[in-house]
């Protein structure tokens, strides 16, 4: 099969034909008909210092998917041939106390699909049936592409009630996009989102966002005294990994605020008497409750969340080095990588 891999601890990427996945008893083989590009895959391809660390060359790449059932272990029993699924790209131990528990979010020490094992950019992928979603077919197949970021920003968003509260986004990135859409359908009040990238920005608006400011040009404080808020944000949704971000948003959280963190921020200096003497809650975010962040999602879908301003490219896979340049321009949203047409 065709397979977009990391052959060499070096930047770029290659198509490479590598022999078809395998399968256990408990794996399913799936046939990859759209994936997307995530921030991740961008790192992987630049071979930045955490990619150094992490991948380890040669491997096949991605972790956002949708595809069909093509075969199963002789274990499986709950798919069916030709079902359309996507998958949870976190494969877990199932031995540690979380994974025991039921919480396999928090599992010790989780797998990455296109991480720390073969990915989805190829023909063809083999998953535990444990990682496997069924699909509504009823949702778009590029929406469904989406699901694994989507999942980021619902369990980002939905981590604190948002019902009548006032939201800070600080990154409008495709997922920080995703958030807006989300906390509009939970219930928010205001919704301020904040990035240094026009394209972007828009986005969010497109998405509902109440506020998208530039922050080279506008200040969080302005929007809100124009919002007429009294007290600053009761909740903040973290996605930029910027430290300056960050800060902005402690400044200006109302007293007892929570903040979900998501972004990966580097070592940075923290006010932590602010943090303390105001009392602020900071929630790390990581991945997708499995599986009822996905059941969140598809519900949210059910009910009219529109993700589709988000997808912003539709490309054949073997266009990959133009999607990836797209990303790494920042004029982009999400990028639909097509693999149903050779």
């Amino acid at each position: 099969m065709k397979a977009l891999m990391k052959k060499k601890s070096e930047p770029g990427l290659r198509m490479e034909e590598v022999p078809t996945p395998q399968i256990g008893i408990n794996d399913v083989l799936i046939k990859i008909q759209k994936t997307s590009i995530c921030g991740t895959d961008l790192h992987i391809f630049n071979w930045d210092r955490w990619a150094q660390k992490t991948i380890k060359p040669p491997i096949v790449i991605g972790h956002e998917f949708v595809g069909s059932v093509e075969k199963m272990g002789e274990n499986v029993h709950d798919v069916e041939l030709g079902e359309l699924v996507s998958g949870e790209g976190h494969v877990v131990c199932g031995r540690c106390r979380n994974c025991l528990a039921g919480r396999r979010h928090l599992c010790k020490d989780p797998k990455g699909i296109g991480v720390n094992r073969d990915g989805a950019f190829a023909e063809y992928l083999s998953i535990p049936i444990s990682n496997v979603w069924h699909c509504d077919t009823t949702i778009p197949t590029d929406v469904l592409s989406c699901f694994d970021p989507l999942g980021n920003a619902t369990h980002t968003t939905l981590s604190f009630d948002l019902i009548g509260e006032d939201v800070l986004i600080t990154g409008a990135g495709p997922i920080g996009a995703m958030a807006v859409g989300v906390a509009r359908h939970a219930g928010a009040r205001y919704i301020v989102v904040t990035d240094i990238n026009p394209y972007r920005l828009e986005l969010a608006k497109k998405m509902g966002a109440t506020m998208a400011l530039d922050v080279r040009t506008q200040k969080i404080e302005d929007a809100v005294e124009k919002l007429g808020m009294k007290e600053g944000f009761d909740v903040g949704l973290e996605m930029s990994g910027s430290p300056d971000a960050f800060k902005s948003m402690l400044s200006n959280m109302c007293h007892g605020g929570k903040i979900a963190l998501l972004g990966i921020l580097p070592e940075t200096a923290i006010d932590w008497d602010y943090v303390v003497f105001n009392s602020l809650t900071i929630k790390g975010i990581y991945g997708r409750k499995m599986f009822e962040t996905w059941y969140k999602m598809t519900m949210l879908i059910q009910k009219g969340l529109d993700i589709t301003p988000v997808i912003t490219h539709h490309l054949n896979y073997t266009e990959y080095a133009k999607g990836f340049e797209i990303m790494a321009s920042g004029k982009a949203g999400k990028v639909i990588l097509d693999w149903t047409e050779k």
